[in-house]
């Protein structure tokens, strides 16, 4: 099973290099098919795994995994029993992860979304954090913005790592709104003040002057999102960023998810897939 999904992440990494390459190089976006619908209805958030399932959040507190057809594979009801839901990381198809920013505590579901675990955040301490996010070794990672510190904790709650305060190592309080866990380095991306990357051991490797970049991705050395209606690409190790028009079909999505199956997008009647040509 690991080794399917590891050729799975390499065959979406080399897609999406593809397509960002085709869009910095030629000018244009990525050429796309026909939309096939996934969802139709109201949905407060969205996310797409690495084998395409879709995972909806519903206004009437539902979480609903599709495949990339359309079809319903499972559900979660008891989404509102712990408050609402702040952010979700489904890097892990194995493992969903749902995060109550309002209760610091995270709930983990499994493939099937049954309920596996939770972890009340506040018995670490933990009361101010608006980013988490799984780790590699599938414990997770958490800044905890009252100390500034990126923390890692094990599904226990057991406190496993942190960094110093990094208000002293970057002269500023971040704020990060989502930390991405690949490929050996920590992602922590701040809208207003850039990306930090870390590595496991959490020593701060490098900091990039990306800001308002919405719905952030990271593959391989890839760092692909939009800036209002453009693409954004940039390239770690380089100082090198594109940008390029989306697509007209999905300029107005409330939220992208780039995949190797296509391009995902929220809008106002529901979920689409546009697969690329």
């Amino acid at each position: 099973m690991r080794f399917l999904f590891n050729i799975l992440l390499c065959s979406a990494a080399l897609q999406l290099y593809a397509q960002t390459d085709t869009v910095v190089q030629n000018g244009n976006a990525p050429a796309l098919s026909s939309s096939v619908t996934i969802y139709t209805g109201k949905a407060t958030q969205f996310a797409a795994d690495n084998l395409g399932n879709v995972y909806v959040l519903t206004p009437a507190g539902l979480l609903i995994k599709f495949n990339n057809k359309g079809d319903s594979l499972n559900a979660f009801n008891e989404v509102r029993r712990y408050g609402t839901v702040y952010a979700m990381d489904v890097t892990n198809p194995m493992k969903v992860l749902l995060y109550y920013k309002d209760f610091s505590t995270i709930v983990m579901l499994d493939r099937y979304l049954n309920r596996v675990n939770i972890i009340d955040l506040r018995k670490l301490g933990i009361f101010q954090a608006k980013a988490v996010g799984l780790s590699y070794d599938n414990n997770v990672w958490i800044f905890d913005e009252q100390s500034a510190k990126l923390k890692k904790v094990d599904e226990s709650g057991r406190l496993l790592s942190e960094t110093a305060d990094l208000r002293q190592v970057l002269n500023v309080a971040p704020s990060p709104v989502k930390i991405i866990d690949r490929d050996g380095f920590v992602y922590v991306y701040d809208a207003a003040n850039g990306l930090y990357v870390f590595d496991y051991y959490g020593t701060l490797k490098n900091t990039i002057a990306l800001t308002g970049i919405s719905d952030l991705q990271v593959i391989g050395k890839t760092i692909a999102g939009r800036r209002q209606q453009a693409f954004v690409r940039y390239t770690t190790g380089t100082l090198e960023l594109r940008e390029a028009p989306l697509p007209v079909m999905i300029q107005q999505a409330e939220k992208i998810y780039i995949t190797q199956q296509g391009v995902y997008i929220l809008n106002a009647t529901g979920i689409e897939l546009y697969p690329y040509q």
